[in-house]
């Protein structure tokens, strides 16, 4: 293999937006409110026509998952939109059919399912910080296709998004978890050790895209060192790779209250929150 080659097959996407003027918090909230209103009106259509969808979202530490599903579900039904973020397996978990555990929460008709990073563990983090030995990987890069075709013949509609972030802006945003207490708690010894490996996780990304992308199950990679960008960028190419119309809905009339009759309020010996502000 040439040097050519190699340097080709290790270069970095680029981030997308870099010339764009950062967008202002009310520029971002009136938009998010838009799509918030669409992500209802597609919950709806959802139950109504029993759709089944799982929306699988990757990336490095730091690219920005975790923002993203808060703004998808800070305004849907939890009970529909459903976010799966399943720790690292238990013994007997290890036992077991590697997809076993994450197809316990696939969709049953009417919800939404959310990975917070997926059966795609074993072609990443497992896979650069040498939790299972390369054979498992083959195997795992060889079968996911496959299994995903089954998901989508049985009906499940299957999005599959990489959220992309520069070095520099993860290194900015890692920085900022420790001197941050609101952030000091993300901060994990894994994400420092993964730090030290991207370009590992690099390769990593490419061959899960070599092996996984594919016709029925295509990986959408997302440009996230804009967050807020980023995040309306995603839920609007997510509203439009679920088909969804508008449900009727009756029209709603507040009822009268029942009168008071004899009831007076009492004065209960509780506690009160203190009103500090």
């Amino acid at each position: 293999m040439s040097s050519k080659k190699k340097r080709k097959e290790h270069k970095e996407p680029k981030a997308g937006g870099e010339d764009k003027a950062p967008l202002g918090n009310k520029e971002y909230e009136r938009e998010l409110k838009k799509l918030h209103v669409e992500l209802v009106k597609l919950q709806e259509w959802v139950v109504q026509a029993g759709l089944k969808v799982i929306v699988v979202f990757e990336g490095r530490d730091t690219a920005g998952k975790g923002g993203t599903i808060k703004a998808i579900t800070e305004r849907v039904n939890p009970r529909v939109f459903r976010v799966v973020a399943l720790p690292a397996p238990s013994e007997r978990e290890k036992s077991q059919m590697y997809i076993q555990r994450y197809m316990a929460h696939f969709p049953a008709a009417g919800e939404v399912i959310i990975f917070d990073r997926s059966w795609y563990n074993r072609a990443g983090v497992e896979r650069v910080m040498g939790f299972c030995d390369e054979k498992k990987v083959q195997r795992f890069l060889e079968m996911a296709p496959k299994a995903e075709r089954v998901m989508v013949d049985s009906g499940i509609i299957l999005i599959k998004y990489w959220l992309e972030v520069s070095p520099e802006e993860q290194s900015r945003r890692l920085e900022a978890r420790i001197d941050d207490g609101r952030k000091v708690w993300k901060l994990t010894p894994m994400d420092l050790k993964s730090y030290s490996r991207w370009f590992d996780y690099s390769r990593a990304r490419d061959d899960m895209f070599k092996y996984t992308h594919s016709d029925w199950a295509p990986w959408t990679v997302a440009d996230s060192n804009d967050k807020k960008r980023a995040r309306l960028n995603i839920i609007t190419d997510l509203l439009s790779r679920v088909p969804y119309k508008e449900a009727p809905r009756a029209k709603v009339q507040l009822p009268k209250r029942q009168a008071p009759g004899k009831y007076v309020e009492p004065v209960h010996e509780v506690n009160r929150v203190k009103e500090v502000f």
